[in-house]
């Protein structure tokens, strides 16, 4: 893959896991890595997405793929890769963000490979689940439930949106109608895989959520999540009940939600009910935790947007895989297990 890459937020920690995977999968190509930090390294390019004017090394390098594992609130990336005509895939966008560039963009004209990686672990979820049930038409139901260790490595983003919206309703499906919902509420209970067991699983948003059922079409469509810890499972459902987000600073609710764990095992769940009334489960995971299972998927979109024929056009990260090749990525991955039931 005699490529030129630059991953802008490389030395993140989904960046740099990004660079590491990418870098030992694929030694011909020529990766760069952008941050607002001076430039030290031969490979580095000092880029600010808030600040457009410092674009132009991009195009000095003759890059030919922008991988986004930054905020970029303002969409600047985005339409500077639209303009320049460059290859494109964003990891970092929760559901209100990727719906706004999604629109932002969707009646341009395209003429590079556009591609939204927004979902949960890097947008594989979709790709899992229409690995497995082809026909999205006969699917009624798709619920995903997410294991969340405060002891795993994560990036800053995450934790900052939900600072920025744990009180702030948003939406999942039913009979394909919108119901507004809120962050740890509706309490339910769900057996996990991996010896994790009966959990109490609250609502999480995620942009699985849109993808799911604006783009693949699924009726009903649902994301509930719980933590390693009962307990913090439990306060943060009381602190949602008697309206103690909305009474936090955003300060203080950051605070909340910063993980300084130094690694652990991650593990997700997707249910999938069919119209003949059948179930389909998928459970994952990943010994490195979220950051190493984020990072993978986003290389292996990567090497199938240059190693398979895929158009210019807009993208979900599914998209751009057939039949089973992603599952079966996974699955060789050594510290990625799947199990189907």
């Amino acid at each position: 893959m005699q490529k030129n890459i630059l991953i802008i937020g490389g030395k993140g920690l989904v960046g740099k896991t990004i660079y590491r995977i990418l870098k030992s999968r694929n030694p011909d190509a020529h990766l760069f890595v952008g941050s607002r930090k001076t430039a030290v390294e031969d490979n580095d390019l000092t880029i600010d997405v808030n600040q457009p004017g410092t674009f132009q090394s991009i195009l000095d390098k003759k890059i030919d793929l922008i991988v986004l594992s930054v905020n970029d609130n303002e969409d600047n990336v985005l339409h500077f890769a639209v303009k320049h005509r460059l290859d494109y895939i964003d990891i970092t966008k929760p559901t209100p963000a990727l719906m706004k560039a999604y629109h932002a963009v969707v009646d341009h004209d395209i003429n590079s490979r556009i591609v939204f990686s927004s979902g949960w672990m890097g947008g594989i979820v979709s790709g899992l689940v229409k690995a497995h049930i082809p026909n999205d038409t006969d699917i009624e139901k798709v619920d995903l439930f997410v294991y969340y260790s405060v002891k795993d490595l994560a990036g800053e983003s995450s934790a900052y949106f939900m600072a920025e919206n744990v009180a702030t309703p948003f939406v999942r499906y039913e009979d394909n109608k919108p119901v507004h919902i809120t962050h740890f509420l509706d309490t339910d209970y769900f057996e996990f895989g991996f010896g994790i067991g009966r959990r109490q699983v609250y609502n999480f948003d995620v942009p699985d959520l849109y993808i799911l059922h604006k783009i693949e079409h699924i009726p009903n469509v649902s994301v509930k999540m719980t933590y390693n810890s009962k307990f913090i499972t439990w306060l943060l459902g009381a602190m949602q009940r008697f309206g103690i987000f909305k009474r936090l600073s955003l300060k203080s609710r950051k605070k909340v939600f910063s993980s300084s764990g130094n690694g652990d095992l991650s593990v997700f769940d997707v249910v999938i009910y069919t119209r003949d009334g059948k179930q389909k489960k998928i459970s994952v995971l990943s010994e490195k935790g979220q950051a190493e299972l984020t990072a993978l998927s986003t290389v292996l979109h990567i090497e199938s947007l240059f190693n398979t024929h895929v158009e210019n056009r807009i993208y979900f990260a599914h998209e751009l895989h057939t039949k089973q090749d992603l599952h079966h990525f996974l699955v060789d991955y050594k510290t990625i297990t799947v199990n189907v039931i």
